[in-house]
């Protein structure tokens, strides 16, 4: 009875035979295209324009199949204007000059970009190419598409169509619709491994065009942990985002992008920190900004305010869970006041900077009246922020801390482990008493996640802040974070974040192997796709006999001195692995060619073209498959009454 009730449900949709036996057709036919084309991202860390072009440019690809296309008929840069044209058809278009010779390059132009549009979108079926074309032009683009030219006949309805767009004056929208369509053809699924924000300038923009997007899947790193717990009402995360957004010139995505109001914050510093150089914590300026400019010198008092109140909070919270392992952290009470050092592990440090305003000895870790009154007014603005509400929804929807995709792993961080390559026991971080390791910890984790996401307690969403910086936290990965040191002592040797063991272990076949196997995937077809930790210059992002890819490059700018490159781009499509290395974007201006340096590298080839029923599509596939014979066979028996349409 529970399947007649199921597949009754299933007539809904598909109400007489006709209709079962036509998508059964569809769906059987669609098992042996191959699979679409799947794009690995990590550690985009707020850079939009470079993030935006690799998008539009599919890391380069679209620009090697112009190449491929015209590479024998127009000379080099006129193949990178036409590239440029389908990655930026609006900026493009508006340098042009209407008249005669702008209708000509017209029906040239559409022309190639047809050919373009016909070479991504070969493999995949009529219908779905038909439902991805704006709709605006879902009828020419189809005509255009799958007319052939080589016979005259449908040659000249072909030419016939092109010039009357450009008779009837819409052939820019046409070249704007063809543009957008080969972009979104070019990228079947994306998928996004962790650190869309901090350090970059527009973390917000990111998101708004993976809103955009129609199929991706974010893991969550421990900067996009930090910003889900200051959404959940965090104070401490609350503070960690500032502080970080503040070092870094962040001021365009804090108050034009979520509409923070900081100004109480720079009130405030002004006042406690008037006579104060904040020399330690002038701002990292690596992008100007253009809606909300701050001078350096304000902006260092506020980012050493809100440090101040960051370290208090983190103390509290270390108080308050025991079970974190955490006290070693608490360093506002290690510090002698009167002679301006601090005692650490029984060795005692000069202080750089002995300036501490709001930090009672007796007391160190409590808010001062002021602090708190304007801890208040921030964490209303967070709470306020509709777009903020927004991108945050989007986050937890569309991520988690690890997903097992076609055959492959992907997470951010690590797997926490003993130096041996065996799974690390953590604690529950409950007081419990249990313990998890391996796919249990990632599973137990993120349920502690979507947990905070409608926290009423005040306190539920302290785990943020334990994976944002806690040891053995797996979207983190070190054994300590050593903010409070580079502030305010000099000896670098404190400034030592020991990695996770996972990070030795990793380079290891049988380690990765072994964590495939508890993931459920086989170790002989599988991957893992990591970020995180960026790839020094020279080192080589494959490890593990290619089992695993280590794929932040440095797309963020703070990290490009380090990794020699902009970014990496892991590409999965159905002929092999591929590796796009990027050099650093420059972007358009003035009706510039938009461009960026790429080389991709194929890692890995298939024995055989992958089909969408080799994935994890073709597996659901069947499965609709399947139900739909039992509704066709329950149709023919009479076991469930058809809707015959009228006439039929």
């Amino acid at each position: 009875m529970k399947d007649i009730k199921y597949l009754k449900l299933l007539a809904r949709d598909y109400p007489n035979i006709e209709a079962v036996s036509s998508e059964l057709i569809s769906l059987k036919g669609r098992l042996s295209l191959p699979k679409g084309t799947e794009y690995f991202f990590s550690d985009l860390h707020g850079e939009h324009a470079a993030f935006i072009h690799l998008l539009r440019s599919a890391s380069g690809v679209i620009r090697n199949k112009v190449d491929f296309l015209f590479d024998k008929t127009i000379f080099e840069d006129e193949r990178a204007e036409l590239a440029s044209l389908i990655f930026y058809p609006e900026e493009n278009l508006a340098h042009h000059e209407r008249g005669p010779e702008f209708d000509a390059w017209c029906q040239i132009t559409i022309h190639r970009l047809i050919m373009v549009a016909k070479e991504v979108s070969s493999k995949y079926s009529r219908s779905y190419v038909r439902r991805v074309i704006p709709p605006a032009f879902t009828f020419l683009i189809d005509e255009l598409l799958h007319t052939p030219t080589e016979d005259e006949d449908k040659y000249n309805y072909f030419r016939t169509l092109i010039s009357s767009v450009v008779e009837t004056g819409v052939a820019d929208r046409l070249i704007i619709a063809l543009c957008q369509f080969i972009q979104h053809v070019s990228v079947d699924y994306l998928h996004i491994i962790g650190d869309i924000f901090d350090r970059g300038p527009r973390a917000d923009m990111i998101i708004d065009e993976l809103m955009n997007y129609h199929d991706v899947d974010i893991q969550w790193g421990n900067h996009d942990i930090s910003w889900m717990g200051a959404a959940s009402g965090s104070r401490v995360c609350m503070a960690n985002v500032l502080r970080i957004a503040i070092s870094y010139n962040g001021f365009d995505c804090l108050e034009d992008g979520y509409g923070i109001n900081l100004r109480p914050l720079s009130m405030f510093a002004s006042d406690i920190y008037k006579d104060d150089p904040c020399t330690r914590f002038q701002p990292h300026i690596l992008d100007e900004n253009k809606f909300d400019p701050v001078d350096a010198n304000l902006a260092a008092k506020m980012h050493k305010a809100i440090a101040v109140i960051m370290f208090k909070y983190e103390g509290q919270l270390i108080q308050r869970h025991p079970e974190y392992g955490m006290d070693g952290r608490l360093l506002l009470d290690k510090i002698n006041h009167e002679d301006g050092t601090i005692t650490l592990d029984g060795t005692t440090y000069p202080l750089t900077d002995t300036s501490f305003p709001t930090v009672d000895p007796d007391d160190p870790y409590t808010l001062s009246t002021e602090e708190s009154e304007l801890m208040d007014t921030i964490a209303a603005s967070f709470q306020h922020s509709r777009r903020l509400k927004e991108h945050m929804a989007f986050i937890y929807n569309n991520g988690a801390l690890y997903r097992c995709y076609n055959g492959n792993l992907l997470y951010h961080g690590c797997i926490p482990m003993r130096e041996d390559g065996s799974f690390d026991e953590v604690s529950a971080l409950d007081n419990s008493g249990k313990t998890y390791s391996g796919r249990a910890l990632l599973q137990h984790l993120d349920r502690l996640v979507r947990l905070t996401r409608y926290s009423e307690q005040p306190y539920e969403s302290d785990i943020m802040w334990f994976l944002w910086c806690g040891p053995k936290s797996p979207v983190y990965g070190r054994h300590r974070m050593t903010t409070f040191e580079r502030y305010f002592i000099d000896d670098k040797s404190l400034y030592v974040e020991h990695p996770n063991p996972y990070y030795e272990c990793c380079e290891r076949e049988e380690v990765v192997s072994s964590i495939l196997t508890e993931f459920g995937l086989d170790p002989e077809t599988s991957h893992i796709i990591n970020g995180h930790v960026p790839v020094k210059q020279g080192e080589n992002p494959v490890k593990a006999n290619g089992k695993l890819f280590m794929i932040d490059g440095g797309i963020s700018k703070a990290y490009q001195s380090k990794t020699g490159i902009a970014g990496y781009t892991l590409i999965y499509n159905s002929h092999n692995l591929s590796l796009a290395e990027h050099m650093p974007f420059n972007p358009p201006s003035n009706g510039e060619v938009a461009h960026t340096d790429t080389r991709i590298h194929v890692v890995e080839t298939m024995h055989q073209r992958v089909t969408v029923g080799d994935i994890d599509l073709g597996m659901r596939i069947r499965e609709k498959i399947s139900d739909l014979t039992l509704l066709l066979k329950a149709y023919r028996s009479g076991l469930i009454r058809q809707n015959t349409p009228t006439g039929y």
